[in-house]
Protein backbone atom coordinates (compact mmCIF):
# COMPACT_ATOMS: atom_id res chain seq x y z
CA UNK A 1 0.00 0.00 0.00
CA UNK A 2 0.98 3.62 -0.95
CA UNK A 3 2.08 5.76 1.76
CA UNK A 4 -0.90 7.61 2.88
CA UNK A 5 0.15 11.54 1.87
CA UNK A 6 0.62 9.85 -1.54
CA UNK A 7 -2.96 8.44 -1.60
CA UNK A 8 -3.92 12.13 -0.27
CA UNK A 9 -2.44 13.78 -3.57
CA UNK A 10 -3.97 10.73 -5.69
CA UNK A 11 -7.68 11.45 -3.84
CA UNK A 12 -6.82 15.04 -4.71
CA UNK A 13 -6.58 14.59 -8.06
CA UNK A 14 -9.37 12.51 -9.00
CA UNK A 15 -11.35 14.78 -6.76
CA UNK A 16 -10.16 17.89 -8.82
CA UNK A 17 -11.65 16.10 -11.93
CA UNK A 18 -14.70 14.80 -10.40
CA UNK A 19 -17.13 17.84 -11.48
CA UNK A 20 -18.59 18.07 -15.56
CA UNK A 21 -17.05 21.52 -16.10
CA UNK A 22 -13.66 20.30 -15.22
CA UNK A 23 -14.30 17.42 -17.14
CA UNK A 24 -15.04 19.85 -20.04
CA UNK A 25 -12.36 21.75 -19.53
CA UNK A 26 -9.68 19.15 -19.34
CA UNK A 27 -11.33 17.42 -22.28
CA UNK A 28 -10.84 20.60 -24.31
CA UNK A 29 -7.56 21.47 -23.11
CA UNK A 30 -6.80 17.70 -24.70
CA UNK A 31 -8.26 18.88 -28.07
CA UNK A 32 -7.18 22.51 -27.75
CA UNK A 33 -3.67 21.53 -26.45
CA UNK A 34 -3.38 25.06 -24.80
CA UNK A 35 -6.59 27.60 -24.68
CA UNK A 36 -7.36 30.86 -22.49
CA UNK A 37 -9.95 31.23 -20.12
CA UNK A 38 -11.97 33.22 -22.76
CA UNK A 39 -11.34 30.68 -25.23
CA UNK A 40 -12.27 27.83 -22.18
CA UNK A 41 -15.53 29.65 -21.68
CA UNK A 42 -16.94 30.25 -24.99
CA UNK A 43 -16.39 26.22 -25.73
CA UNK A 44 -18.10 25.57 -22.47
CA UNK A 45 -20.79 28.63 -22.22
CA UNK A 46 -19.61 29.49 -18.95
CA UNK A 47 -18.63 32.73 -17.56
CA UNK A 48 -14.98 32.92 -17.76
CA UNK A 49 -15.20 33.98 -13.64
CA UNK A 50 -16.52 30.15 -13.09
CA UNK A 51 -13.98 28.62 -15.79
CA UNK A 52 -11.03 30.35 -13.60
CA UNK A 53 -12.67 28.85 -10.29
CA UNK A 54 -12.04 25.41 -12.28
CA UNK A 55 -9.01 26.05 -13.66
CA UNK A 56 -7.63 27.40 -10.34
CA UNK A 57 -8.37 23.68 -8.71
CA UNK A 58 -7.25 21.94 -11.77
CA UNK A 59 -4.15 23.88 -11.22
CA UNK A 60 -3.85 23.49 -7.79
CA UNK A 61 -4.35 19.56 -8.27
CA UNK A 62 -1.48 19.41 -10.74
CA UNK A 63 -3.56 18.88 -13.35
CA UNK A 64 -3.04 21.90 -15.78
CA UNK A 65 -0.10 24.83 -15.98
CA UNK A 66 -0.19 28.06 -17.47
CA UNK A 67 2.44 29.97 -18.60
CA UNK A 68 1.66 34.16 -19.72
CA UNK A 69 1.63 35.48 -22.95
CA UNK A 70 1.85 39.12 -22.51
CA UNK A 71 -1.27 39.69 -20.90
CA UNK A 72 -2.92 36.43 -21.92
CA UNK A 73 -2.63 33.46 -19.19
CA UNK A 74 -2.78 30.13 -21.80
CA UNK A 75 -3.75 26.49 -19.66
CA UNK A 76 -2.46 22.79 -20.79
CA UNK A 77 -3.01 19.57 -19.53
CA UNK A 78 -0.31 18.28 -17.52
CA UNK A 79 0.81 14.33 -18.00
CA UNK A 80 -1.34 13.75 -14.97
CA UNK A 81 -4.41 15.91 -15.65
CA UNK A 82 -3.98 13.89 -19.57
CA UNK A 83 -3.47 10.48 -17.97
CA UNK A 84 -6.40 10.97 -15.61
CA UNK A 85 -8.54 12.23 -18.18
CA UNK A 86 -7.52 9.33 -20.50
CA UNK A 87 -8.91 6.80 -17.58
CA UNK A 88 -11.76 8.80 -17.19
CA UNK A 89 -12.43 8.44 -21.12
CA UNK A 90 -11.79 4.70 -21.19
CA UNK A 91 -13.65 3.45 -18.06
CA UNK A 92 -16.25 1.24 -18.20
CA UNK A 93 -19.89 2.77 -18.34
CA UNK A 94 -22.59 2.29 -15.64
CA UNK A 95 -25.10 -0.81 -16.36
Amino acid sequence: MPPLATRRRAAARAGALADPTRVAIAWALAEGRELCVCDLAWVLERSQSAVSHHLRRMRDAGLVDYRRRGRTVMYALTKVGAALLAAARTSPTAS
